[in-house]
């Protein structure tokens, strides 16, 4: 006679729902969770899983759903030895920008008199000078050029652009150029601007005129031009003729040997927003990051460039003529200063002739760092990779024309 079965699900360590009826050797395969939490992974004796419900009193060992939440930091997901799945959170601190501010300025407050000791220096006074002078110019012509190209981008449609220039490529090029004296702002804004000109149908040759003109002869750059330059009105002339001519030939260069493979037309715009009045608060905040940190930047660069470089390394590149135009080229390329700024910066390059500060202040605007990541987030890689070093060319060797003229 068979021995007595138990009920079913409480055999030892089972796990199955089943009340196999006839004990045998095999595994049963039970899925009915046991009573104490977990969900038991023991093996039945009936050679049939059955089909019970009955619960099983033995909580079995295996990975249940129990609250402790294990020996692992992790995130909440690292099962715990006792088989049970962890609820704990991480351990690990993240460094956040409050955080690192509250860092710096403690640590600043501990190294007080070491720096105080460093800002004593003649050195760094001759810096702290340079620096606080040149950003002190330099910031109304940036804020006032940010919200007055912020209102033109925003609120004058890019059609009307469109519409007021020629309909022959040739003479809608110096048009354009000469239209870039309406967009008092910096490259920045000129880059965007020239997208949307593009995007709505103005032929490539004239948006690219434009946007080479607008940052060197709106009315904002003349006129910080003119207050960092006091004593030299014709360096006001000869920037404006010298970026005209320089825009202009880019155009008409494109025109030629630009082809429309080279060109992938930007599909959206640089600022949106809901309204005009959101699109034109984020086209600001946009340029005021990007220009005034290029504006904190150059002014640092220009204060070091001073302050560090030995009067000998300076005087020798500002005596050789092609050695200081060269030096001023790849200095504006690097140091990429906003243009309603880099007035100022070149005027405190005291040692360098006119005709070297002019070449600084054409190329700048027109090809720096920053201009080709712009560029070539705009247009695509490769046009920024054949125009940048033909405007960079263009704009060396229409300085030395114009310098050549009228300095």
């Amino acid at each position: 006679m068979a021995e007595d079965v138990p009920p079913a699900g409480e055999r030892s360590g089972g796990t199955g729902t089943g009340t196999g009826i006839d004990p045998g050797t095999q595994p049963g395969a039970g899925t009915d969770p046991g009573t104490g939490g977990g969900a038991g992974t023991g093996t039945g004796t009936g050679t049939d899983p059955g089909t019970g419900t009955e619960p099983s009193t033995d909580p079995g060992t295996g990975g249940g759903t129990g609250t402790d939440p294990g020996t692992q930091p992790g995130a909440g997901t690292d099962p715990g030895t006792d088989g049970s799945t962890g609820t704990s959170a991480g351990t690990g601190t993240r460094l956040s920008s409050p955080l690192v501010l509250t860092l710096v300025l403690l640590l600043a407050v501990l190294a007080q008199a070491p720096i105080r000791g460093a800002l004593g220096t003649p050195v760094m006074q001759s810096w702290t000078t340079v620096f606080v002078a040149v950003t002190v110019q330099a910031l109304p012509f940036l804020v006032l050029g940010v919200l007055l190209s912020a209102a033109i981008a925003v609120f004058v449609p890019p059609a009307f652009f469109a519409r007021a220039l020629p309909s022959r490529p040739a003479l809608a090029v110096p048009v354009a150029g000469l239209a870039g004296a309406v967009l008092p702002g910096c490259e920045c804004a000129s880059v965007p601007v020239a997208g949307a000109l593009v995007r709505r149908g103005v032929t490539p040759a004239a948006a690219f005129a434009f946007l080479l003109s607008a940052p060197a002869i709106n009315p904002i750059v003349l006129t910080a031009t003119a207050v960092a330059f006091p004593n030299n009105p014709e360096m006001v002339v000869a920037r404006f003729a010298a970026s005209l001519l320089v825009a202009c030939a880019m155009g008409w260069l494109w025109q030629r040997l630009g082809r429309a493979d080279w060109l992938r037309p930007p599909a959206h715009g640089a600022h949106e927003g809901e309204t005009k009045a959101e699109t034109f608060w984020n086209s600001v905040r946009h340029d005021t990051m990007h220009a005034g940190g290029f504006l904190v930047v150059g002014a640092m660069a220009a204060a070091t460039l001073k302050a560090v470089a030995p009067a000998e390394w300076l005087r020798t590149a500002a005596g050789n003529p092609l050695l200081a135009v060269l030096a001023l080229a790849a200095l504006a390329v690097v140091l990429s200063i906003c243009s309603e700024a880099d007035a100022f910066v070149a005027a405190s390059l005291t040692d360098f002739s006119p005709t070297a500060k002019l070449v600084f202040l054409v190329v700048g605007p027109m090809i720096d760092l920053k201009l080709f990541a712009m560029q070539a987030g705009t247009f695509g890689r490769g046009f920024a990779l054949r125009f940048a070093p033909a405007t960079f060319a263009l704009a060396v060797t229409g300085a030395l024309v114009t310098g050549a003229v009228l300095l």
